[in-house]
């Protein structure tokens, strides 16, 4: 299954809108903690999967990359990309992450950004990582979390006066699609465990070097009086893998 909802019309014009679609990284609630896990970049050669309006590209070309190749399923997405970069070293190709395919050794860094669980197959992402990956290379994604996927709804269970009592987390164990609703749209995810991810890195021959269930910074918690709510569970998952030297 390749969703392609980002190319509705209605539903883009909403994530537009969306705060970290308007402010780029600094407004994504989890950069402070995904910058610390991405590696030097200059000289690299980088592949973004999934990239959406290209904000991790034009960082990595900030930071000196020789050659970066952000990759999306959504022509839309891809549109605004080309649009607000500026770097010639940054390339754009529309493509579901389950099409992509490169020779080995291909890159330095891959890179997804709240993409894979979109995919069904965590195992064969890993799989073509580690494949496209020069030796020592690096593999650093954030997905939602697996607690935050778990139930599918992605809402709170509210009491009578619409307070929110807890999040829910049932069938936790049943992998598989989630209808979601997202910007007040249905949006269908798949649901992994936190074993799934872990373990699909370490049988692919990743070394994981950290995972992060990243906080709102004290600014959003001070700014942003509901934030308080993204402490009661963890709504990002992030993960750093090596390939370690031959």
């Amino acid at each position: 299954m390749k969703e392609n909802k980002y190319d509705d019309e209605a539903f883009f014009e909403k994530y537009s809108a969306f705060p970290r679609s308007v402010g780029g990284l600094t407004a994504a609630g989890e950069w402070h903690e995904f910058k610390k896990l991405l590696p030097d970049f200059a000289g690299q050669r980088v592949l973004d999967m999934g990239c959406g309006f290209g904000w991790h590209c034009i960082y990595a070309a900030e930071q000196g990359a020789a050659e970066v190749l952000g990759t999306d399923l959504s022509a839309k997405m891809l549109a605004k990309a080309r649009e607000t970069t500026e770097y010639p070293q940054v390339t754009y190709r529309q493509a579901a992450i389950e099409d992509l395919s490169f020779g080995p050794e291909s890159f330095d860094t891959v890179v997804s950004s709240l993409a894979l669980h979109y995919v069904e197959s965590f195992d064969a992402v890993c799989a073509s990582a580690y494949e496209w990956l020069r030796a020592n290379g690096t593999f650093v994604f954030s997905v939602e979390h697996p607690i935050f996927t778990a139930y599918g709804t992605q809402d709170w269970v509210y009491g009578a006066d619409g307070s929110k009592l807890h999040w829910p987390v049932d069938r936790y164990f049943s992998e598989g699609w989630r209808d979601a609703v997202f910007l007040g749209e249905q949006v269908v995810k798949h649901h992994k465990t936190l074993a799934t991810y872990l373990q699909g890195l370490i049988e692919a021959g990743f070394v994981i070097e950290a995972v992060v269930e990243p906080k709102p910074t004290a600014d959003l918690l001070g700014s942003v009086p509901e934030m308080s709510d993204e402490l009661r569970r963890p709504m990002m998952l992030l993960v750093k893998a090596r390939k370690p030297l031959a």
